[in-house]
């Protein structure tokens, strides 16, 4: 039998620890989530709320370790159902979510996909404190859950930190996850010690990977604020590469976080960018005009002729600022193009740069 002052340790270390990551993830989310309605670092600030209350089980798992045993492992079976609950329903607030599992996360399905399996190991876990029985295998159901949870966290964790280009967190991540992995399959032995330790292990580094996404979330809310077009510059060149083919160029400096920027865009792009940027110089002449839809008449010349040509110059620079599929719409397409563009107030489908001529220079 394992000495009680370790399971003491743990139980006191366990909640006060934890308690303390709760409190401190609330207090990141309170000033920046909340007005967003952001509640992802919620449900992972409960998730760890788990770990805190199950430290107290453990704590009175010493003082009635004879008598209360398989009720005191059935309330932490259930806190552990608990805390892989809370953060599979934190997954769909997370920004990047891999493409492959969006649709399944985002769903309105995803609350019964994580649902279901929870009531249904939550059976044998109420078997353990109303009979003070274990059902063998099948009242370790808890383990399964956390399986089915960590193999979406880590696809997540990975996906997140490598989209704000933080790879060695990514790493990191999966790392954290494989200790977590392990210490779960340990509760089919009874290696209670080793079990301790993995468990103090990978709960500690989980909660730093929580406070790490906490962070980068601020980070990046912070980075992603773009200036206003005063203190955007372009510059607008043409380059010969090794092969003797131009490369069009546009450096764009100015963005927080990314500092001056030297983006590669096609001849499309390039000519429709340099020609709001030319257009500007045009004293009393900068609004290029977007012809209208179904317009039948070919006498006139437009210079642009639909929406989405605007909107694939936008995808572009997107891509060449943060990387093909490391933004998204909220936080990047819509603050850059109200930052980029000028639309008519007359609504005449008129559209012109926003940047002062000054911030311009072409070769």
């Amino acid at each position: 039998m394992i000495n009680p002052e370790i399971h003491s340790f743990y139980g006191w270390w366990q909640f006060s620890v934890c308690l303390f990551a709760f409190f401190a993830l609330m207090s990141i989310w309170w000033p920046i989530g909340r007005k967003q309605k952001d509640y992802g670092q919620v449900w992972l600030a409960l998730s760890v709320l788990c770990w805190s209350i199950s430290g107290g089980i453990e704590i009175l798992h010493v003082t009635f370790y004879d008598r209360y045993t398989m009720t005191i492992e059935g309330w932490r079976s259930i806190l552990s159902l608990f805390n892989s609950l809370f953060i599979l329903l934190a997954l769909p607030w997370f920004k990047y979510l891999p493409k492959s599992i969006n649709q399944i996360i985002k769903s309105k399905y995803w609350i019964y996909i994580v649902g279901l399996p929870f009531l249904f190991s939550l059976l044998p876990t109420i078997n353990k404190i109303l009979f003070n029985k274990s059902l063998g295998i099948i009242s370790e159901l808890d383990v399964y859950y956390a399986i089915l949870t960590l193999g979406f966290l880590g696809y997540v964790l990975w996906n997140s930190f490598q989209k704000r280009r933080l790879k060695i967190l990514s790493w990191l991540a999966i790392i954290c996850i494989i200790i977590t992995l392990i210490a779960e399959l340990f509760k089919f032995t009874n290696s209670t010690v080793n079990l301790i330790l993995l468990s103090s292990i990978f709960k500690s580094c989980l909660i730093m990977l929580f406070f790490a996404l906490a962070l980068s979330w601020v980070k990046e809310l912070s980075e992603n604020t773009l200036p206003t077009a005063k203190q955007l510059f372009l510059n607008f060149k043409k380059e010969k590469n090794r092969n003797g083919k131009l490369k069009n160029l546009i450096t764009i400096n100015g963005v927080p976080g990314i500092g001056e920027k030297l983006i590669v865009l096609s001849p499309a792009h390039y000519e429709l960018f340099l020609k709001f940027a030319l257009r500007k110089k045009m004293v009393g002449n900068e609004w290029l005009e977007i012809k209208p839809k179904n317009f039948e008449h070919t006498q006139k010349n437009f210079d642009i002729n639909d929406y989405n040509e605007i909107k694939r110059l936008l995808l572009s620079l997107l891509d060449g600022l943060y990387g093909k599929d490391s933004w998204t719409k909220e936080l990047h397409l819509d603050p850059l193009k109200k930052t980029l563009f000028e639309m008519s107030e007359k609504r005449e489908r008129k559209i012109r740069l926003s940047i002062p001529e000054s911030n311009i220079t072409t070769e």
